[in-house]
């Protein structure tokens, strides 16, 4: 699949709308479809089972393993978002784990069927590189991190960016 990767824009008109995404705390893969009207799709770069992780995801999720993802969510040919995420593998439902293994469904959408709760915290350059060399165009204005927590404990961890194909393009000036 062909898409065009873009940063998010710096033009002040769409600062309000930068901070938004920011702050929103409900599905972002729902939000991204909203915003541009159209089906949103995974594109699954990675996905992999390791022991060795950035030494946030340690502290913030525990465990001894866990799963890598980095994906990008696209619609009409660009990318709105990506993201990167670790899910501590002792501490999720085998449903969940089959559907990461899947790759094909967003990560909201499997976890809507768990009673979680979004925790921002803070990134470090090593969770971030670990975006960055897969998908390039590193955007520190754009980005956040967070931890998804359910009432059994920390499950999982994202690091995202949004992209400028979330941007209302301006409409042509016709003289």
């Amino acid at each position: 699949m062909s898409v065009e990767r873009q940063l998010f824009s710096g033009a002040a008109r769409h600062e309000a709308l930068r901070r938004l995404l920011l702050a929103q705390d409900g599905s972002t893969t729902r939000t991204c479809s909203a915003m541009c009207g159209l089906p949103v799709q995974v594109m699954l770069h990675h996905q992999h089972r390791t022991t060795d992780v950035p030494r946030t995801v340690a502290e913030q999720l525990g465990g001894t393993s866990w799963l890598e993802r980095v994906t990008s969510l696209v619609a009409g040919g660009q990318v709105l978002m990506d993201n990167l995420s670790y899910t501590r593998l002792d501490a999720v439902p085998d449903w969940f784990l089959r559907g990461l293994d899947e790759g094909a469904a967003p990560i909201g959408h499997l976890l809507a069927r768990l009673f979680v709760q979004r925790q921002p915290i803070e990134s470090e350059p090593a969770l971030e590189a670990g975006l960055w060399k897969v998908v390039g165009l590193p955007d520190a204005r754009a980005s956040r991190a967070y931890r998804i927590v359910t009432p059994e404990g920390p499950l999982m961890l994202i690091f995202e960016v949004f992209r400028g194909g979330l941007v209302p393009q301006a409409e042509p000036v016709l003289g």
